[in-house]
């Protein structure tokens, strides 16, 4: 009989997971992805969307044609697990049984945490909110246009940084960077979570005119005044507001009490096994990991959680473990990047910022359908030493 795996989340590295399982196990194994609704989004196009450079219909494709034709998929919302009876409860009445299960749901967006936030900000954290934000921007005629965070841990740390590059520069193609003042806020004492990338992306903030507010931690926004409030005490006025929501595991690991009080599922770091059942795994945003919680970390964590059951299944030992690799890109505008590559043994060392990069990027966003679901990347990427200029 062949083993019964259960993947909860259809998104890079739920897809991922189960194609390669698919793949590597073949007939001695029932793969099954229940994903709520059945499509896969593309999620760093959302910015793109929000500046009128992407197509929403772009970002978002059917899951099935994403998968392996011998992979199953459920449309439906899972609502909780079972761990010692091995089931997934459906929102619809049913059931799954499994024999290992991947915990890849994601986060969840959470901006009734802050008050005022649904009503007087904007976000590029959906699909829904990057196409209200591109309308606000059309038609922002100047003035005071703030970009922060509303809470971490949030998904892709440097994407607040890369949004207020690409927007001062999106304000200077329409004619209106004079009559407008881009400031960013951060809860950190630094442009964002990581030191050496912030040493990058300050001086360069700075020669474009983009204010930097540190230690901001918003604690409300009256949408009346046009005012955002910090829990330090200080206040923000604002014309346009961009605020990253807070963000939470999902409902299904809240309701099957597998998570922490913030909904993040307590994970070993090399293994990927949820503390306390050997059975069930997770990727990407879901997890605690002290790890960017990004497409990138999932795409790297996927194969070793492939490769751990594959071998679970074999009845042979485990041996693959995750090292916390992650790579991404980091946008500076004037058509220029630069890439962050560390895992939890090698800090990153970012190279200044050029267009090599940003042609990477853009390179990665086009080729990203043909290649990642299906995992057509390497599934390992050394960490390499950086040569040439850098932060150290």
């Amino acid at each position: 009989m062949p083993a019964r795996v259960v993947v909860l989340g259809g998104g890079v590295g739920g897809t991922l997971v189960a194609n390669l399982l698919s793949k590597r196990l073949r007939r001695d194994v029932r793969v099954t992805v229940v994903d709520p609704t059945g499509m896969h989004a593309y999620q760093p196009g959302y910015q793109y969307l929000a500046l009128g450079q992407a197509n929403g219909r772009w970002l978002v494709r059917d899951e099935r044609t994403l998968l392996r034709t011998d992979v199953d998929l459920v449309v439906e919302p899972a609502i909780r697990v079972h761990p010692d009876a091995g089931t997934v409860q459906l929102a619809r009445g049913g059931s799954l049984d499994w024999d290992y299960l991947v915990i890849a749901t994601g986060a969840r967006l959470a901006p009734e945490l802050v008050p005022g936030l649904t009503e007087g900000s904007y976000e590029f954290y959906s699909l829904e909110g990057a196409q209200r934000l591109r309308e606000a921007l059309r038609r922002f005629r100047g003035g005071r246009l703030l970009v922060g965070v509303a809470g971490i841990p949030y998904k892709c740390p440097p994407a607040p940084v890369e949004f207020v590059f690409l927007v001062e520069e999106y304000l200077r193609r329409r004619g209106i960077r004079n009559r407008s003042e881009v400031r960013l806020l951060s809860p950190l004492n630094r442009a964002f979570t990581i030191e050496s990338a912030s040493k990058v992306v300050q001086p360069l903030m700075a020669q474009r005119g983009i204010e930097l507010t540190t230690f901001f931690n918003v604690e409300s926004v009256d949408p009346s005044s046009g005012v955002v409030s910090s829990l330090e005490g200080e206040k923000a006025e604002f014309d346009l507001l961009v605020l990253v929501p807070p963000h939470r595991g999902q409902d299904v690991v809240v309701e099957s009490r597998l998570g922490d009080a913030s909904g993040w599922l307590p994970t070993d770091r090399t293994t990927l096994q949820v503390e306390g059942h050997e059975r069930i795994f997770a990727i990407g945003d879901a997890t605690n990991l002290p790890i960017s919680k990004s497409g990138s970390t999932a795409h790297f964590e996927a194969p070793v959680v492939a490769s751990r059951i594959a071998a679970l299944v074999k009845g042979s030992a485990p041996r693959s473990n995750y090292g916390g690799n992650v790579m991404c890109f980091l946008e500076t505008g004037n058509r220029q990047g630069t890439v962050l590559r560390f895992d939890y043994e090698h800090p990153p060392a970012p190279p200044q910022p050029s267009a090599i990069w940003h042609s990477a990027k853009w390179l990665f966003n086009r080729m990203y359908w043909g290649v990642v679901p299906q995992g057509r990347l390497p599934e390992r990427m050394p960490i390499p030493v950086p040569r040439g200029r850098s932060t150290e």
